[in-house]
């Protein structure tokens, strides 16, 4: 008797030992959950374990299984990946964990209806046993056929409704029972009529297994075919023997749809193999192509920007690609992961180092603008204009700050650069001026007049040239082009009036001369 068993686990268990199917038949195809959402995987899941015949159905709760995790990995990269605020670790582990014990809970289900199986087997194989028992004693009853016939009809009946034994019993308890049949039928022969008759029934429904399994080797569904073939198989051992010189013919017909019907099934799984070999090499070259990746010296966020999208178009590549054979799938899925993991903590590691380094660059440009802010205010315009443009070579030299401020760390440089360079413009001119009046106060040879306009506008141009030094930094081509073209017609003007300089001096000597 079956012990300390749930009824509900026992009642399942009685109905899946029928029938005695080989363990290769349990075989199905991958079903396959790609795409699900964790959300809608743990529904899956929910309502699989509610379902009746969640008990019949393990390769399916395997693949959900496989589907959830891959997709919980694929989560919790994307969401630490760079500038991610998303991540939520508590969030991940709560999802895991509801999971989880729904999974508990079925392995635990799953594994006493196992044990509650095999106690129904050993139920089964000791009802067996004492059928063949009962078998033997008819056998050595010394009557007459007519009245041993229906007893040996009745345990017939019987062994036929006991369900599935231990696999290790099957054979020799079948070939115990069927020795016995045969023997029984041998004492027929006193009463050809009654076992005639038992030979033609046992004929037309072997006739009609050969055409069941006729059918089934013209089936595309070759998993199906060869799950129903083993049935066939069971019921065909139960009957008894049919008449002699049919016994090889029906036997070789119903064997030869046995073999097509192994071939297909076989050769539906080699091609299976070859496949999964296949995506097997696809995945290994995917796995080496990430991890060389994950090996390069990647020194600037372009670089890790752009190797980013690699990877994320190798994953895409990935997902493409169907399961490779059973010892080597998680394998290959664990080297993968490995790959990408490495490229993404030191990708963390990389944009972490970054944003120090950002934040310490925008320190260093606001102690800049302090000191420019504070040297806008100088008149002592040479001394000044040098720390200017010192400030402003150490200025470039500094690397990027933060994205969000640095325009408003621009800006502020520029104002006050622009804010002194102004000053120091409308100074020169003043001071231009100033000399222009100097000189209707008093009476200049043409050639002191000219000498002052030439030094006056080199100062111009000294001042020009200085602040495109400046400028040229996150200036507009046409503004940049209006000043070089400013300068160079002053240089132009400058060049004239050094010419005209030349001839006056020259007019000069000749007439002291």
């Amino acid at each position: 008797m079956v012990e300390n068993v749930n009824p509900d686990v026992q009642k399942a268990a009685i109905e899946a030992t029928e029938p005695q199917v080989d363990p290769v038949a349990t075989q199905s195809e991958v079903v396959d959950f790609s795409g699900k959402s964790l959300s809608e995987l743990s529904v899956l899941f929910q309502q699989f374990i509610n379902s009746e015949d969640r008990l019949q159905r393990s390769k399916e709760a395997e693949a959900i299984k496989a589907a959830f995790y891959k997709t919980l990995a694929k989560e919790k990269e994307k969401a630490a990946g760079e500038g991610s605020e998303a991540y939520d670790p508590q969030a991940f582990d709560s999802v895991e964990e509801n999971f989880k014990a729904m999974l508990n809970a079925y392995k635990k289900e799953k594994a006493e209806n196992t044990r509650a199986i095999e106690a129904v087997k050993e139920e089964n194989l000791a009802k067996k046993q004492a059928v063949i028992e009962d078998l033997k004693a008819l056998l050595e009853k010394d009557e007459d056929v007519h009245a041993t016939f229906p007893e040996f009809r009745a345990v017939q009946d019987r062994w036929k409704e006991i369900g599935q034994v231990p696999l290790q019993a099957v054979r020799d308890l079948n070939n115990t029972y069927h020795l016995y049949v045969e023997q029984f039928y041998d004492k027929l022969d006193i009463n050809r009529e009654l076992r005639d008759l038992d030979f033609k029934k046992n004929l037309e429904a072997k006739t009609q297994m050969c055409e069941r399994a006729e059918e089934l080797a013209q089936s595309d569904n070759v998993i199906e075919a060869f799950r129903e073939l083993q049935k066939l198989h069971d019921a065909w051992k139960e009957l008894g023997p049919v008449a002699k010189q049919y016994r090889e013919q029906i036997w070789e017909r119903f064997k030869a749809s046995t073999a097509i019907i192994n071939k297909n099934y076989q050769a539906h799984f080699e091609k299976q193999k070859e496949e999964q070999n296949s995506n097997l090499a696809a995945k290994t070259a995917l796995c080496e192509q990430v991890e060389a990746i994950a090996e390069q010296e990647i020194e600037d966020s372009k670089a890790w920007n752009s190797l980013s999208k690699e990877i994320e178009a190798i994953q895409a590549e990935w997902r493409k690609i169907g399961f490779a054979t059973k010892k080597d799938n998680q394998k290959i899925y664990d080297r993968f992961r490995a790959a990408c993991d490495k490229f993404y903590e030191r990708k963390r590691v990389f944009y972490s180092d970054f944003k120090k380094d950002m934040e310490d660059n925008l320190q260093k440009k606001i102690a800049i603008c302090e000191e420019a802010e504070e040297l806008k205010l100088s008149k002592e315009w040479k001394k000044a204009t040098d720390r200017f443009i010192q400030l402003q070579k150490e200025w470039k030299e500094i690397g990027a700050v933060p994205r969000k401020k640095s325009d408003a760390i621009w800006k502020r440089f520029r104002a006050a650069c622009d804010e002194f360079f102004a000053e120091k413009e409308k100074a020169a001119k003043a001071q231009k001026a100033r000399f222009v009046k100097k000189a209707q106060d008093r009476v200049m040879s043409e050639q002191d007049r000219l000498i002052a306009k030439y030094r006056a506008l080199e100062q111009e141009i000294a001042t020009k040239e200085n602040n495109i030094l400046f400028f040229a930094t996150g200036t507009a081509s046409a503004l940049l082009d209006s000043m070089r073209n400013s300068i160079d017609a002053a240089k132009a003007e400058l060049a004239a009036l050094e010419a005209k300089i030349r001839k006056a001096e020259a007019a000069k000597q000749e007439n002291n001369e």
